[in-house]
This record gives structure tokens, C-alpha cells and sequence, in this order.
């Protein structure tokens, strides 16, 4: 009887640990929290003295287990994803978590041109090439670059858009051989390749990679931004407010706790994210006054953004106020007009 009972707690508890560890090939997001933005970004000889407080949201990530896909099925605010709902195709994890970081920098960029721009102050942007997203397995360029590379010529020749980086390749032939100038880890490497079809579309001649222009900024005064392991390009608004707040004298907070979410092109314009809904709740738990939300025109998108936090809002019951924005001009006019806390 004895080794019976044995048996069962043995049975148990291997189960136990097989629910909660087994990775299932799915994720699981959830509502994530706010994270305030003046001790990620630095103005040199910035005004720091603000009494509010501007923040980016985040949404979490996991891997599914048994034990968590079962709970995220009755938890407000947890949603179940396939991988083609997370990861682009052919793209694995590493190159996911490249691909988020590289979307973070490029936010980071943007959001410096268009505060220095509202702030009329000088910056620079520099050209440093083409930055590989993902490689292709079986293409050309496959177990020679890798992601995180950044491409800085091809047969000696520099690029100043994508567009004349793909135009040279495109003027070549299966088996030309071209010469690879890239960075990896601060080393430049020179490698030669021999152009191939590419796997996902054959009548196509290339490297076989995804790619998006490196920029670099440079401003007065100097910023520093540390965004630690935050990935993707959704706090793209909230930096530029961040940063803009530091540039000028005035706090443009007036001392409320403000949040939102958005990305932020070099015009000024607030694009779509994922997850709204999620960062509503989370904003909420961290007790934010104020939450903007991109009042985009997707083509194809069933709801806006700010239709979305709009709703989540009102099923939670929160007294945050959810402002809708297309511009960053559309931040700062509703800033402008707040009343002091």
C-alpha cells in the first residue's frame, strides 16, 4: 500500500512539473507595466526638475506551458498567440529579439529628430549602411552574415538609401561574386559571396536577407537613451516626449503621470501597435493619469487604437483619460492646454 502511495505522489508531482515546464509552441502576453522615462534618457545639462512623470508601457511575453495556457484561458488581459502572430515567417527567436531591438533603436532615432525639430535644435543624421534583420536559409549569404550585422559596402560602394543597395544587387546575375564590407560586434569583417536566387522567391537574384536602413543621429546637446532590453518601435511617442520635456525649460507634465503608447515616424506622425488593449490595463495598475493612444486610419484594421483603449477603458471602469493622437503636434496641444495638477 505504502509503495502504491509512492507511485501516485511520484506520478503527481512528475505531472506537476510537466504542466508547468513543458514550452508548448505558442505564447502567452499579458499586461505588462509602465516604465518612466527620465532615468532611461539623459539631455546633457537637460531641465530634470519636472513633478509629473512620462512613461512607455510594455506588454509581456511568455512561452505557453500547459499550466499557464490553461490559466491564461479565464485571466482579463492575457491572449494566446501562434508563432506566425509573433515571429515573421522563416524568422527564428534570435532573430525576433533582433529585429524588436533594432525597431527599439530606430524608434530612438526618430523620436530624437522630431524633439530636436519641435525643440529648433541642431542634429545630424549618418548613413552607416544596411542592418541585417534575417537570413534566409539556403540563400547566398547563409552561415556567413547573421542578425544583428550591419552591411557597410558592397564592392567598395557606399549606400545612402535602401533603395541603392537593393538597385546594385538587383543589377547582377546568378554566381556573381561580390565583395562584403560589415560590422559584427564592433569587428569589420570582408567577406566574398556569391549571389543565388532567393529561397523565397526564385526569379529574384540577391543575398538572401531582410534588411532596413542604420541610421545614426547625432545631436546638441547630447542625448542618451538606455533602454536596457525593451524591444519594438511602440514607445517611439514617449520617447520624443521624454526628450522634448528635457530640452525645454517648462514641464510639459504639469505634474500629472502620463503614459501611452505609439510609434513614431521622422514626420511626426503616431503610428499603430499591438497590444492596446493590454497597456490600457497595465497603465491603469501603475495609477496613470493620462494615456495617449494612436488615432490611426489602418487600411484593413477593424477599430482604431484609440477605439480600443477607449473601450478597454470604460470595461474596467478607470477614470484614466484616453487622449487620441495622430501627431506628436497632437501630444503637445493637448499638453499645452492642460491645466496644472
Amino acid at each position: 500500500m505504502k509503495n502504491n502511495k509512492l507511485i501516485v505522489l511520484v506520478i503527481v508531482a512528475a505531472l506537476a512539473v510537466f504542466l508547468s515546464t513543458y514550452q508548448m509552441n505558442l505564447y502567452i502576453t499579458r499586461p505588462g507595466g509602465a516604465y518612466e522615462l527620465s532615468p532611461l534618457v539623459n539631455v546633457d545639462g537637460g531641465d530634470d526638475d519636472d513633478q509629473g512623470s512620462l512613461s512607455l508601457m510594455t506588454v509581456s511575453m511568455l512561452n505557453a506551458t500547459p499550466t499557464l495556457y490553461l490559466f491564461a484561458q479565464f485571466q482579463d488581459g492575457y491572449k494566446i498567440l501562434k508563432p506566425e502572430e509573433v515571429r515573421s515567417p522563416h524568422e527564428s527567436d534570435e532573430e525576433y529579439n533582433v529585429r524588436q531591438l533594432k525597431l527599439m533603436s530606430d524608434s530612438q532615432v526618430n523620436a530624437l529628430q522630431v524633439a530636436f525639430e519641435e525643440a529648433e535644435l541642431p542634429y545630424e543624421i549618418d548613413n552607416k549602411g544596411v542592418f541585417v534583420m534575417n537570413v534566409l536559409p539556403g540563400g547566398a549569404a547563409d552561415e556567413i552574415l547573421a542578425p544583428g550585422d550591419q552591411v557597410l559596402s558592397i564592392d567598395g560602394n557606399n549606400f545612402e538609401t535602401q533603395k541603392e543597395f537593393v538597385d546594385y544587387i538587383s543589377s547582377k546575375n546568378d554566381g556573381d561574386k561580390v565583395e562584403l564590407a560589415f560590422e559584427r560586434e564592433q569587428r569589420k569583417i570582408t567577406e566574398t559571396i556569391a549571389l543565388a536566387p532567393l529561397p523565397t522567391d526564385p526569379e529574384r537574384i540577391g543575398l538572401g536577407i531582410t534588411f532596413v536602413e542604420n541610421k545614426e543621429i547625432k545631436t546638441t546637446p547630447d542625448v542618451k537613451i538606455d533602454s536596457e532590453n525593451i524591444g519594438g518601435p511602440s514607445a517611439g511617442l514617449m520617447f520624443t516626449l521624454e526628450i522634448l520635456n528635457q530640452l525645454l525649460e517648462e514641464d510639459i507634465t504639469k505634474g500629472y503621470n502620463i503614459a501611452g503608447t505609439g510609434t513614431m515616424a521622422g514626420t511626426g506622425e503616431v503610428g499603430r501597435i499591438g497590444g492596446i488593449d493590454q497597456k490600457v490595463i497595465a497603465a491603469d495598475n501603475e495609477k496613470i493619469d493620462i494615456f495617449f493612444a494612436p488615432a490611426d486610419e489602418t487600411e484593413g484594421a477593424s477599430a482604431s487604437n484609440y477605439d480600443v483603449a477607449k473601450e478597454t477603458a470604460e470595461n474596467i471602469g478607470t477614470d484614466m483619460e484616453i487622449v487620441p493622437v495622430k501627431t506628436i503636434d497632437d501630444a503637445i496641444d493637448y499638453l499645452e492646454e492642460l491645466q496644472p495638477k
